[in-house]
């Protein structure tokens, strides 16, 4: 009985040790925010791609989230990439049909030993509602791979992190 447990222990312990490095997930600091709110997303990257530095870290910016503003990283080149919106959005009284979808922040080295943090603020639109989700997909790029943290509807792939809108608060005036 005693040699059983152990061997199941033993077990376990392997399996946790296997599994550990798989679970550890490209993540957002603060996983909620105020629908119509200004947000500040810090981007956590526990890891690179298998044991490789990620070289390139891109974040695709979701439809809703706008006024965007990368903060620059020392020893990284900062890129964003600008295009329409899929419809127009409403952002302080003003429609919007265009800003920034993607962020890329390359030329770094950040190895698989070491965490890093990527930061960058915007705003969410008034048209976004409280109890959705919004979705960041990011993917890093290594020397020789990349991980990609896309998957917005629970699939089997890397989930991509995301923020649950909260109600938006009640304006003081």
């Amino acid at each position: 009985m005693i040699r059983n447990c152990v061997k199941s222990a033993f077990a376990f312990s392997l399996l946790a040790a296997v599994a550990a490095p798989a679970m550890a997930h490209v993540t957002l600091e603060q996983s909620e925010a105020a629908a119509g709110s200004t947000y500040r997303a810090v981007v956590r990257v526990p890891h690179g791609c298998g044991h490789e530095a990620t070289q390139t870290l891109r974040v695709q910016i979701p439809q809703g989230f706008v006024n965007v503003k990368p903060m620059p990283l020392a020893g990284w080149s900062l890129e964003t990439v600008n295009g329409a919106y899929d419809a127009p959005v409403t952002h302080r009284e003003a429609q919007l049909t265009e800003g920034v979808r993607e962020i890329v922040w390359s030329g770094g080295n950040l190895p698989d030993e070491w965490y890093g943090e990527f930061v960058f603020r915007g705003a969410f639109a008034t048209e976004l509602e409280a109890g959705a989700t919004v979705y960041f997909p990011v993917v890093q790029e290594c020397a020789n791979g990349e991980e990609a943290w896309i998957d917005t509807d629970g699939g089997e792939g890397s989930p991509a992190p995301g923020v649950k809108l909260t109600p938006a608060a009640a304006s003081a005036h």
